[in-house]
């Protein structure tokens, strides 16, 4: 249970990102630039007051720095999505993850089984946020890219699964947040053509607030609950970002990101494979 509701935190602080994109008045890419070293500083710091030795092979360093590339890479893509669209839009593509994942993750770890179960759901997933793409189709852009850093959290997902358990969370966090953080840097010499942005106040606290709770603090405890949860469960929790999400952009932002009724019935079907899915799993594992 512990483990259940640290994930629900989580996803909650993850649904939060979208929101601070909007919040903070500066481009997307220089904001995830700022985002990603205050994280890699903060992990250091944990890593230090952990007393974890950040030491790793020259090999074992390159793959975590790739890793943390290829997220740095899904930021880039949630974030020029929530600017394409609104907030919702682009929470609303993350679902999509967990078909991602479940076609992915048997080819990263040799199985080459895919569970029916697994796909089912995915697949009605996939007709939720697709009747909010038909619904919304002025929003086509923000959503088809919302896919894609959907596509690129999966790889993630599933390759941190594989590493997770002989890793600490810290020492993950410091290299993969360096590499997050390059590639980040390039995303802004190249779209933004290193413009710079000096913050004021606000958007200071924040983005340390993103830092923090949403970037150290989230993956911590993302890193934590996956060692012991499987990746299925995890993407089954993690379907609820948009509706946290959601409920989080309209208090905020008020009728800006109220949708039709198309997305609220997407949204609902997606809040019904959560809520269905424990309970299929174990009918399933019963029959087997």
């Amino acid at each position: 249970m512990r483990d259940f509701l640290k994930l629900h935190l989580v996803v909650v602080a993850w649904g939060f990102t979208a929101i601070l994109g909007k919040l903070i008045d500066m481009p997307a890419v220089e904001m995830l630039v700022w985002r990603t070293v205050l994280a890699a500083l903060g992990f250091w710091f944990v890593a230090r007051w952990q007393k974890v030795s950040l030491q790793l092979t020259h090999a074992q360093a390159g793959r975590m720095l790739l890793l943390g590339g290829l997220l740095g890479a899904h930021w880039i893509l949630f974030f020029i999505s929530a600017r394409l669209s609104t907030a919702s839009v682009c929470l609303a593509a993350m679902p999509t993850a967990m078909v991602w994942c479940s076609l992915i993750e048997p080819w990263i770890n040799g199985t080459r089984r895919w569970r029916p179960l697994e796909l089912i759901v995915g697949a009605v997933i996939v007709g939720a946020v697709w009747l909010i793409y038909e619904v919304e189709f002025r929003y086509w852009l923000g959503f088809s890219v919302g896919l894609g850093a959907a596509l690129l959290a999966a790889f993630f997902s599933v390759i941190s699964k594989q590493i997770v358990a002989r890793t600490h969370y810290a020492v993950m966090g410091t290299y993969q947040m360096s590499g997050a953080a390059l590639v980040s840097l390039i995303g802004w010499l190249w779209l933004e053509k290193a413009h710079v942005t000096t913050p004021g106040w606000d958007d200071l606290i924040w983005l340390l607030l993103f830092a923090s709770i949403c970037t150290v603090w989230a993956y911590a405890g993302y890193m934590d609950v996956l060692r012991r949860l499987s990746m299925f469960t995890v993407n089954v929790i993690y379907n609820m970002e948009p509706i946290y999400g959601i409920l989080l952009a309209a208090l905020i932002f008020g009728s800006e990101e109220f949708m039709s009724s198309g997305f609220y019935l997407g949204a609902a079907l997606i809040i019904g494979s959560v809520l269905l899915v424990p309970w299929l799993e174990k009918w399933v594992d019963r029959r087997a």
